[in-house]
């Protein structure tokens, strides 16, 4: 039934110009075909509707990019009050007394003024290229299906698309070739599950018990490190101190003995999210380089509980904030995306969306950026992760054999994709050939056939696991190189587009996004533009 009242809605104010696009978007789909948006002549950020087909209360739940639903009492969006949980816990509250500030009473919380991209469950671990969490709840509402359905994410990452798909009442499932990020996943979704007051116990308990225990440690007794692979074994002592190995010990010690659950895992990945900085790595390189730092510096279980209190923080806030909400199932596990439909098989046509952010082309090297925890973690023995990153999607390094082969693979295939991604990757091999230039470069032809044949199968695979006119949105950025001081654009995002239309999927359009330097540690390699890809599936009888 169409509510016949006038709705007021707040926008945002400090969001970006594709937000405020993607904002009226989802306002559109949820409000229904025969609403009427107009903005307020009093105010820029201000709408007025008529004849939405959502009630206020239901639109300041599922809105991503707005502030407020007046009707004529305003309701504060359940999104503002997840984001203005980041605000309570900044001053290192105790997690405990969270438990008497939250949820939020009606006006009195601390209102965000600037975009906040990391709270709660997505604040836990730290990963490059981290998708946008209300840029996915936004699509989500553009998508415009039915609670319960299943929405698929099979480049996973850090697992932005599954936690906002169960947070929106959606089951979701997903894949990643990354261990870590399986896990990372997996422990986001889990934590949905799980009463804050679970979470508190453990975290004192753990804090206790660690408080005491690296007072017992003792140089040379490495009962955790020692079950791992010889191998791993000598490669870790490579990179850490050997004070650093035993309170490192201590802590995975004390981990590992409790029963496994999502909280487990949580702390597990607290432990992850210090390896670089307990490390001899360089801190701020996304490849693993030797950096020696001063041991003396270093304080492993200090740097552990500050971190862990942290993502505690965070995570116990917003689940309090949240309330006890039943979630949709999930579903992830480490597998390929090029294999989608046998990975996925049994979903055959069952998949109403699909959003992801798949990996950009040789712009990062995505496995070994985590290499020091999935060694540590047990996830990834290091004798497997030359094998393992040649299988990535997106990967960058590979021997000169490797490239032969990988060229010769791209010429037999060259014709089964679009023409424009033929003519990038023989004029970037034109450019490059019979030059004395890196390796890398030497390497770039060859990966990007790769890459663009791999995106082919990935999109094949999603069209045909997608139920007819679903949505499907692909998070893509160009790249560049450069030859004999000129440039040569990637353009990464018209090329999907066009791989996803020779694969049988519509192209509905591609949005621009304006792109933030990133804050993390990362922001050097940070990619200037992305678009988001937007299809439909389509089978032909």
């Amino acid at each position: 039934m169409l509510e016949q009242e006038s709705l007021a809605l707040r926008m945002k104010p400090y969001i970006q110009p594709f937000e405020r696009e993607l904002a009226l978007r989802e306002l559109k789909a949820l409000a229904g075909e025969c609403a009427n948006i107009d903005r307020s002549q009093n105010n820029s950020e201000s709408y007025l509707v008529s004849s939405s087909a959502s009630s206020a209360h239901n639109l300041a739940d599922r809105l991503a990019y707005w502030e407020s639903v007046s009707s004529p009492d305003m309701i504060w969006t359940k999104q503002l009050k997840r984001e203005a949980t980041t605000y309570l816990v900044r001053n290192g509250i105790r997690p405990s007394e969270l438990l008497v500030q939250l949820p939020f009473d009606g006006d009195s919380f601390p209102i965000p003024n600037r975009r906040c991209l990391r709270y709660g469950p997505h604040d836990i671990h730290e990963y490059r290229g981290k998708f946008f969490p209300q840029l996915v709840r936004a699509l989500l509402n553009c998508s415009d299906i039915l609670p319960g359905a299943v929405v698929m994410d099979p480049m996973c990452g850090s697992g932005t698309t599954l936690v906002e798909a169960n947070l929106a009442g959606y089951e979701a499932v997903g894949s990643d070739l990354n261990p870590l990020s399986v896990l990372i996943t997996k422990t986001k979704c889990s934590i949905l599950r799980i009463h804050p007051s679970h979470i508190i116990e453990e975290y004192e308990h753990l804090r206790e018990v660690l408080m005491v225990s690296r007072q017992r440690a003792q140089e040379g007794q490495l009962p955790y490190l020692s079950v791992l692979p010889k191998s791993d074994q000598r490669y870790l002592t490579t990179w850490f101190a050997s004070h650093v190995l035993v309170d490192l010990d201590c802590i995975a010690t004390t981990i590992r003995s409790m029963p496994p659950s999502g909280i487990r895992d949580l702390f597990w990945l607290c432990l992850s999210d210090i390896l670089r900085l307990v490390s001899w790595q360089k801190i701020d390189d996304l490849r693993v380089r030797r950096e020696v730092k001063p041991d003396a510096d270093i304080d492993v279980i200090a740097e552990y509980l500050a971190q862990l209190g942290k993502t505690v923080r965070h995570v116990v806030a917003f689940l309090l904030q949240e309330g006890n909400t039943g979630y949709e199932n999930f579903e992830v596990m480490c597998a390929d995306a090029r294999d989608a439909t046998k990975v996925f098989e049994r979903r055959g046509r069952q998949i109403d969306a699909v959003i992801t952010s798949p990996p950009y082309a040789t712009a990062l090297p995505y496995l070994d950026t985590d290499r020091l925890s999935l060694v540590y973690l047990g996830l990834l023995p290091r004798e497997a992760h030359r094998m393992t990153d040649r299988e990535m999607i997106g990967n960058r390094e590979i021997t000169s054999s490797s490239r032969a082969r990988l060229w010769n693979e791209y010429l037999q295939s060259k014709q089964s994709l679009p023409r424009e991604v033929g003519i990038l990757i023989d004029a970037v091999n034109d450019a490059y050939e019979n030059t004395n230039v890196g390796f890398r470069r030497k390497n770039l032809p060859a990966l990007l056939g790769k890459y663009f044949s791999d995106m082919a199968k990935v999109l094949r695979g999603v069209n045909e696991l997608v139920k007819d006119d679903g949505h499907i949105f692909f998070v893509v950025g160009d790249n560049h190189t450069m030859a004999h001081g000129k440039r040569i654009n990637i353009e990464t995002g018209k090329l999907t587009g066009l791989i996803g239309e020779a694969v049988g999927l519509k192209l509905i359009e591609s949005i621009p996004m304006d792109m933030l330097t990133p804050r993390d540690i990362f922001k050097k390699n940070s990619v200037a533009s992305e678009s988001i890809i937007h299809f439909q599936a389509q089978h032909h009888a």
